[in-house]
């Protein structure tokens, strides 16, 4: 990849920008009215204004990112940590886009995302697990059992 867009903000933003400078990658840093100014937004090769300071109206706007990302003809978006890299439909979207999703699948995130699934998908490559329950559980009498 000759260049990404990070989908975060803050020091989190700077270590994938760092990372990124260092294999060679441009970066494209989006920003918040509050972030403007923000040292991610300076030490990014160009950067893009994504929208108001509140994280829903800015952040968290998945098809404005993706917009970003085509019009300035990105190869990847790294979504960081927290915000968007643990949506599967982020990830998804972004594929669909025909850009790639620096992460793992949405599927996989999906499947991660939900504890009786996770340990259901990984059963099968012998990893040691701890005992527990196979179904979800309302019962706080039958959890203490457990």
């Amino acid at each position: 990849m000759n260049k990404i867009l990070v989908a975060n903000r803050g020091e989190i933003a700077l270590r994938v920008i760092r990372s990124a400078r260092e294999m060679g990658i441009k970066t494209v840093a989006i920003y918040s009215e509050v972030d403007r100014l923000a040292p991610f937004v300076k030490m990014s090769d160009e950067a893009a204004y994504i929208g108001p300071a509140p994280s829903g109206e800015s952040y968290l706007k998945i098809d404005k990112i993706i917009e970003v990302a085509k019009a300035r003809g990105v190869e990847g978006i790294h979504p960081g940590y927290g915000f968007l890299s643990e949506n599967p439909e982020f990830a998804q979207k972004v594929e669909d886009a025909g850009v790639r999703f620096i992460g793992p699948p949405g599927k996989s995130i999906e499947i991660m995302g939900d504890k009786l699934a996770s340990k259901a998908a990984v059963q099968q490559y012998d990893i040691p697990l701890l005992p527990g329950t196979d179904e979800a559980l309302e019962d706080v009498n039958k959890a203490k059992d457990i």
